[in-house]
């Protein structure tokens, strides 16, 4: 089955249909974050390594960095946080920008073999985009949407992936080196949003072999108890196929809902993250051999 391997100088990560869910941390984006974007735009990156950190530590596995910050030299400031960030973590990164020249900037600087985010069906964004793939052997995020916009037909948004896959193969890009990412639509305004993904994904795995990622929390805008929804969500698409998502590893129930996921495909072997996670620890005063209350009467019946 497919695998898309992406790096850091020190750590691999694999995104595949047999492998763990990978959770790509969205808190390194300034978008929505006027407190963030200010401090980038001035070159203090402090909470861009708090926010790194965090991340990490609540278990995501690669790093979404993104710098689009108005009226800023994006370029700049994305080659800054992604050296900034790559000398506090090892794990891999997501480098995200709409502008071209942030793209390759920030390729410049990586230390081993990132994912770019992120690569459209246009014609004019495929030209450019493509090559940069090709040039620093990477991978690459392909959206389901080109001139004509987003469509709400999942079927149409296969045929713009597939688009993309075969141009890419035409610049020599594998198709393991693209993760498509299948648009999701917030289900407060498109009800059938969820079956369109979960549909799109089981097409892209089974008819084009590639992995897939999205926007998780997109699913859930302008409803109430985001959190809860986007664990539901994610846990049903991992089910449908989907391999990798952008969110917030510092939600706990989304890890929960994906932490799940995976025990109950077969991805978490002998549920040993799902344990090392929420397994609780003995109360005070109870050991771990035979000294509970069941420990002590088995002793007594056995003497007596």
């Amino acid at each position: 089955m497919t695998e898309t391997v992406i790096s850091s100088a020190k750590r691999e990560v694999r995104i595949g249909f047999e492998q763990p869910f990978v959770i790509i941390g969205e808190r390194i984006n300034p978008t929505g974050r006027k407190i963030l974007a200010e401090e980038m735009k001035n070159g203090d990156y402090s909470r861009v390594e708090s926010d790194a950190l965090a991340q990490v530590a609540a278990g995501a596995t690669v790093l979404d960095v993104n710098a689009g910050i108005p009226l800023a030299d994006e370029p700049r400031i994305l080659a800054e946080a992604i050296q900034l960030v790559q000398s506090i973590t090892d794990v891999p990164l997501s480098i995200d920008s709409s502008i071209v020249a942030a793209l390759e900037a920030g390729l410049a600087v990586y230390q081993g073999k990132p994912l770019l985010n992120s690569v459209t069906g246009e014609g004019e964004r495929l030209e450019v985009v493509l090559p940069l793939v090709k040039k620093y052997d990477c991978a690459v995020v392909a959206i389901s949407n080109d001139e004509a916009g987003i469509s709400e037909n999942p079927d149409d948004r296969f045929v713009v992936a597939k688009k993309i896959i075969e141009r890419a193969a035409d610049y020599g890009i594998h198709y393991s080196n693209i993760v498509v990412d299948p648009l999701v639509m917030p289900v407060g305004a498109v009800n059938s949003a969820g079956r369109q993904v979960t549909h799109l994904v089981k097409r892209l795995r089974d008819e084009l072999k590639v992995n897939t990622t999205c926007g998780a929390s997109n699913f859930s805008f302008g409803i109430p108890n985001r959190k809860g929804m986007d664990a539901h969500f994610l846990s049903m698409a991992i089910g449908a196929g989907m391999t990798s998502a952008i969110t917030n590893p510092l939600h706990e129930e989304v890890m929960q809902g994906i932490m799940a996921a995976n025990v109950v495909m077969g991805h978490d072997m002998n549920c040993s993250r799902w344990l090392k996670r929420y397994r609780q620890p003995p109360a005070e005063g109870e050991g771990t051999g035979g000294e509970g209350r069941g420990g002590r009467r088995r002793r007594r019946r056995g003497g007596e």
